[in-house]
């Protein structure tokens, strides 16, 4: 068990999607978990009642005694936040944010010099302990404090050390990587009802087909060019889709889903970096 005391900074749906991965798991003792707003009591005392974990408005937080703050406000808050937190925290206290947009190095220019600073980026899967979460560790962050936040992030999924200039591509795939997933669904759905069958059924084959598909990615050691060269019998109705796939700009329209995310993920992180600095 983490023997450490974890203090979010906001109480919105990623906090509580991370709150509830580390209940469920056991990792952490939930009296560690000490979850914090600004003036919403309702919503720390729906937490409470949900979860069991210490909730208290921020003002009346006992900074001194916290290992790790997670920082999960808005990101447009990040300033007042950061100015608060500067001559509260000391530098072997963590402040891990999984703001996006916001870099560590922006973070850092705006704390006392040494303050330990990790930025993290789950994905939506996280509300079912399935998230593909980024870490990346800013230039004073400790190891073993990055290997703390890495056992905490893993009770809400697979966790991946990064650069920090990896992130934007990380974005592309595993931020955004859950819509394109749903889109196939939706034509997948869609094509199966043209064919008459019904929507509920659709949905688990569907599904199901996906999940196996991925269950076999991980499990196995064969490459997804070798799995899919597994299941494809010349001639058959393998290669005749896969065939419809290239004829159709499958594979770029893949690669371009991912670029482009990735390419919008550096643009907001500069405009809302731009944006804070000129609000001032």
């Amino acid at each position: 068990m983490i023997n450490k005391k974890i203090a979010f900074l906001g109480a919105g749906s990623m906090a509580e999607a991370m709150i509830s991965g580390m209940v469920e798991s056991g990792n952490i003792n939930k009296q560690n978990i000490i979850v914090t707003n600004r003036s919403n009591q309702d919503r720390l005392d729906e937490i409470n009642d949900k979860y069991g974990v210490r909730t208290i408005l921020k003002d009346d937080l006992d900074f001194g005694e916290v290992d790790q703050f997670i920082l999960a406000m808005k990101p447009k808050d990040i300033d007042a936040v950061l100015a608060d937190l500067k001559d509260k925290v000391r530098p072997n206290q963590v402040l891990v944010s999984v703001l996006a947009g916001i870099s560590t190095s922006y973070m850092e220019e705006r704390l006392n010099e040494g303050q330990q600073v990790i930025r993290v980026m789950p994905n939506t899967s996280s509300m079912l302990r399935e998230s593909a979460t980024a870490i990346t560790p800013g230039q004073y962050a400790d190891m073993d404090q990055v290997l703390v936040a890495k056992e905490l992030l893993r009770s809400i999924g697979e966790v991946f050390v990064i650069e920090e200039d990896k992130m934007d591509v990380f974005t592309g795939i595993a931020g955004s990587g859950p819509a394109y997933f749903y889109y196939l669904m939706e034509h997948i759905e869609e094509t199966g009802r043209e064919e008459g069958m019904d929507a509920e059924t659709l949905r688990e084959i569907g599904a199901q087909t996906l999940l196996g598909a991925a269950k076999m990615m991980l499990e196995r050691e064969e490459s997804p060019t070798e799995l899919r060269e597994n299941v494809t019998s010349p001639n058959g109705t393998t290669a005749a889709g896969l065939e419809a796939l290239d004829r159709n700009g499958g594979g770029q329209a893949i690669r371009s889903a991912i670029e482009g995310a990735a390419s919008r993920s550096k643009e907001l992180s500069k405009e809302l970096e731009g944006l804070l600095v000129g609000s001032k």
